[in-house]
């Protein structure tokens, strides 16, 4: 068992909920290309009680992860949850027969999504549910989503949804879409190397709403870097915890969901809490950026 200290990444508040600031993304407990069953179910089950015995209290899923496949192996090693665990949905897509990856925005499709996530995962309500922007389904892309946001806004009156979010979204889809519902979190695309939403994040922090970084650690490419590895080196921590504890420090109200499906490498990135990187790591760590946008 993991021997981190999870109380050292902090809190923030998820909705209504306070969280530690280190969770888990469960997207990668699926088989390849997040799509039918994983190789090892057991394993998996095994990775989702680690991380909860090791004081994880925050897992990000999806019905359309497998399709259903993540959500029934959560029911199956969680089930009866904590009463600390919160966990966070998101709606707006579906799988196509060839693994696509595909819009569901109409009102049937969202609110036969949001029935489908409380089934599998055993729940009468959803703690937050994050409306995942479909209109560019590779990154965020301007366009309404109140039609879609209206539904949600009307699952939630009904008692079905606590709280909502977003996803893939611009600045302008947030301040837009709390016209029509308090907005608890952001979950977009971010980390080390890809840093697109700065002021995004900068705002929200002033607004004390939560900023979830999905690829933390690159997603399907993970993070390559001679200066993410140097630093690490430097450090005696492997690239991808630097790359967490990087994010930690870059914004209190910056929420961790990395995902793995392997019991160390789980571990490793608990282990990331314990990690304060110091002014001359942050300063290289920060260079990448500035060399990209350059």
């Amino acid at each position: 068992m993991s021997t981190a200290n999870l109380d050292n990444a902090g809190t923030f508040t998820l909705g209504t909920r306070t969280v530690t600031r280190l969770g888990y993304g469960a997207m990668q407990l699926a088989g390849p290309h997040v799509f039918g069953p994983p190789k090892d179910r057991a394993a998996a089950v095994a990775v989702l009680r680690d991380a909860v015995a090791n004081g994880v209290d925050h897992i990000d899923t999806s019905d359309f992860y497998g399709p259903y496949v993540v959500n029934e192996i959560i029911r199956e090693a969680l089930h009866p949850y904590p009463d600390n665990l919160v966990i966070v949905t998101k709606v707006g897509a579906r799988r196509g027969d060839d693994a696509s990856w595909l819009p569901a925005f109409s009102r049937e499709a969202l609110t036969q999504a949001v029935h489908d996530n409380l089934r599998h995962l055993g729940l009468d309500a959803m703690d937050v549910v994050n409306l995942r922007s479909m209109i560019d389904p590779f990154g965020p892309a301007e366009g309404s989503l109140e039609e879609p946001l209206t539904v949600l806004a009307d699952l939630q009156r009904q008692g079905l949804i606590k709280h909502i979010g977003l996803s893939n979204v611009t600045a302008k889809q947030v301040e837009d879409g709390r016209k029509i519902a308090p907005i608890v979190c952001v979950q977009n695309h971010y980390n080390v190397v890809h840093r697109a939403d700065d002021a995004l994040i900068d705002r929200l922090a002033r607004e004390r709403t939560a900023y979830v970084p999905f690829f933390p650690l690159g997603g399907f490419t993970p993070l390559q870097s001679a200066t993410l590895s140097d630093v690490a080196a430097r450090l005696g921590k492997t690239p991808m915890q630097v790359a967490l504890a990087w994010l930690l420090q870059r914004s209190r109200n910056i929420l961790l969901i990395p995902g793995t499906s392997s019991l160390a490498h789980l571990r490793e990135n608990l282990a990331a809490a314990e990690i304060a990187l110091p002014a001359e790591a942050l300063k290289a760590l920060d260079a990448m950026a500035d060399a990209r946008a350059a």
